[in-house]
Order: C-alpha cells, then structure tokens, then sequence
C-alpha cells in the first residue's frame, strides 16, 4: 500500500517508540522548504512503493506455490504417502541457499523461507490427508 501524497508530516524530530526503536517525522512544510529532505522524502516514497510491488509479488507467488503444494498433498494423500519428504526438504535447503548466495542475500534468510513453507506444505498434506484427499479443506483457492 502506497503513502498518502498529502501526508501531514510532523516537524522534523526523531522519538523514542515502542519496542526500543525510533521514529523520524516531517512535515511537508520542511520537505517542500529543504531540498536536500525533499529529494531524500522522494526517494523513500518512490522505495516504498517499490517494497509494496515487491510484496504483490511475493504473496501473489505464494499463493500460486501453495497451489501446487495442494495438488502435491492431493496426490500424496491418494497414494498413502506421508506428508513429509526429508530427502525432498534436504535438496530445497541446498538450492535455495545457492539461489540466495547468487542472489546475494543471506542464506539464512532462504533458510527462513524454507522452513516456512516446508511447515506449512507439511500442514496442509496433513489436512488434506485428514479430509480424504479432499483440497478444498484449505484455501478459497486451492
């Protein structure tokens, strides 16, 4: 979601918030009157937007895996299979941290994305198992 253009941005100051971190608040009186905060104001917007595409994008592209992991879960369920595959999370954990390193982003963080969607993809074949084989125990989607 992109910021409003109208902001009422607040004095220039930095505060203390919740959490131990802090915030910077302008106005826009201080954006329109120092060039230097107003490209700097424009160049976080312009970013920001950018981050809610990327965010789109990302979500839209689970959705779209958790798709498939559905039709997996159906067909493991059909064949009696169980909802995990170690060999199957052992060579995910390896692709993604060489998509991450060529990517130059901290394996650690592919390794965050895996363990995610491998508990979830487990949670769902688990349902579905649970519900006959039956997909349409999860998302409006699947």
């Amino acid at each position: 979601m992109s910021e409003p253009e109208n902001s009422d941005w607040a004095k220039p100051s930095s505060r203390e918030v919740g959490g131990g971190g802090s915030e910077t608040v302008i106005d826009a009186d201080t954006a329109r009157h120092d060039p230097q905060t107003a490209v700097t104001v424009a160049k976080i917007k312009a970013l920001r937007q950018s981050i809610d595409n990327v965010d789109t994008a990302i979500v839209s592209l689970l959705a779209e895996r958790f798709k498939y992991t559905s039709q997996v879960g159906v067909l493991k369920a059909r064949a009696g299979f169980a909802p995990a595959d170690y060999k199957r999370e052992d060579y995910q954990i390896e692709r993604l941290h060489r998509i991450a390193i060529d990517a130059g982003l901290d394996p650690d963080i592919a390794e965050m994305y895996r363990e995610f969607v491998v508990a979830e993809a487990k949670k769902r074949h688990r349902r579905i198992a649970d519900a006959g084989g039956d997909p349409g125990v999860l998302d409006v989607f699947a």
